[in-house]
């Protein structure tokens, strides 16, 4: 069995990678990283280091033509500024919309090209990093167990049943998920998350304050903390 994972270069996707290749060892995975017009190629540079830990084929995919079209503050083209403050902060001002940070459908093209590129690629199942913290609040919708559950039928029906979608942590939190990347010894160090791209993680930002707290609730000091 071979298996594909969505690999962002975060805490959450090279957990996931972490357990694929636990589970089918590493020549049976396949890490696909995306680009999708963001502020900056950090992660990208953290999915690719994370990928040559494993010893996994990495392949790149650029989408970032179609968000030319979206609004986001992720986004190059975006004059926006990203929020420094925590989602419930944020959720408090977007009366439980989606955040500035949220591309619209993101995980839901990423997934859709996943499956084209899995399936020409003999992989059997998917895995991607989302978690119950994200999808709180309704702050990123395309985290949600609900939407996790239609695209999996969506990819298993569209496949011919060749396909299946996983996404472990979707009912987790964050602090759940480290600690499982922790006893898989998953390589932290190697993994970026803050939503700037400067020198140090800014330590301010919905992404950089989650991840400290979740690795404040597994007792232990994050390797690139802010």
């Amino acid at each position: 069995m071979k298996a594909m994972v969505l690999s962002s270069g975060g805490i959450d996707s090279t957990t996931c990678l972490g357990m694929a290749v636990e589970q089918y060892g590493r020549d049976q995975v396949i890490a696909l990283a995306i680009s999708y017009g963001q502020k900056h190629e950090r992660e990208l540079e953290a999915a690719k280091a994370v990928a040559g830990y494993y010893g996994v084929e990495q392949i790149h995919l650029d989408l970032g033509a179609i968000f030319s079209y979206s609004s986001s503050s992720l986004l190059k083209h975006s004059k926006e500024q990203i929020p420094e403050k925590s989602y419930a902060e944020q959720l408090k001002e977007t009366e439980g919309g989606p955040v500035s940070t949220y591309v619209p459908f993101r995980n839901g093209l990423f997934l859709s090209s996943a499956a084209s590129i899995a399936l020409s690629k003999g992989c059997s199942v998917i895995y991607y990093g989302a978690h119950a913290d994200d999808a709180a609040g309704n702050a990123y919708p395309d985290c949600s167990s609900a939407f996790h559950q239609a695209m999996a039928d969506a990819v298993f029906l569209g496949s011919g049943g060749q396909l299946t979608l996983e996404a472990p942590f979707v009912s987790l939190s964050k602090a759940d998920v480290v600690k499982k990347g922790l006893s898989l010894k998953a390589p932290y160090h190697l993994t970026w998350s803050c939503y700037e791209g400067k020198e140090k993680p800014c330590g301010v930002c919905g992404t950089c304050i989650d991840r400290a707290e979740a690795f404040r609730k597994n007792g232990v000091k994050d390797p690139v903390g802010a």
